[in-house]
C-alpha cells in the first residue's frame, strides 16, 4: 500500500537548501486527523523545533472538521513530533548550530498514521535562489530543444 501524501510544502526548496530528511510521527486528536484525511493541512508556514528533549510542530494549519462540535481542535496548534531519542540529540545539535532550521517538506499517510518528512535545511541567499531559477530554466529550455530535435519534419 502507497504513502498518500497530504500537503507538500513546495516552498521550502525554493527557500531553503536541504541538507538531510528524516522521517517523524505526528501526534493528531480525532478531529485532526478527520482533516488530514480530507487533505485540509497547510505547511508552508511551519516548522519545527526541539524544546525540552522533544520535538514540537510550529506554525502548521490544519482546517477544523466540518463535521466536528464544539470540541473541534485549534487549526494552528503547537503539535507533538514523535521521533527516536537518538534523532532528538543530533537535530538539538543541528538546530543549535548557526543559520539551520527543521522544516516540513511532505505531510503523508502510512497504513493509516499521519507521518511528516522533515528537512535540515539552510537558507538560501537571494543569489542562490537566482542560481536555482536560472538552472531550472536553462534545463526547460534544454529538454524542449532536445524535443523540437526529436521530431519527425515533413
Amino acid at each position: 500500500m502507497p504513502d498518500e501524501t497530504i500537503a507538500v510544502n513546495r516552498r521550502a526548496r525554493h527557500d531553503y537548501a536541504i541538507e538531510d530528511t528524516l522521517e517523524a510521527g505526528i501526534v493528531l486528536t480525532g478531529t485532526e486527523i478527520k482533516s488530514v484525511r480530507e487533505h485540509k493541512v497547510n505547511i508552508a508556514e511551519a516548522y519545527a523545533r526541539i524544546e525540552k528533549g522533544e520535538a514540537w510542530l510550529i506554525g502548521a494549519h490544519i482546517a477544523e472538521y466540518s463535521q466536528g462540535n464544539r470540541n473541534n481542535h485549534p487549526p494552528t496548534r503547537t503539535r507533538k513530533l514523535l521521533l527516536h531519542r537518538d534523532q532528538i540529540a543530533e537535530l538539538t545539535g543541528l538546530q543549535s548550530a548557526k543559520g539551520l532550521t527543521i522544516v516540513p517538506l511532505r505531510m503523508y499517510l502510512t497504513r493509516g498514521r499521519a507521518k511528516l518528512e522533515l528537512g535540515v535545511a539552510r537558507g538560501k541567499k537571494t543569489h542562490d535562489k537566482r542560481r536555482s531559477i536560472a538552472e531550472r530554466d536553462m534545463r526547460r529550455e534544454l529538454d524542449r530543444e532536445s524535443k523540437q530535435a526529436g521530431r519527425i519534419k515533413l
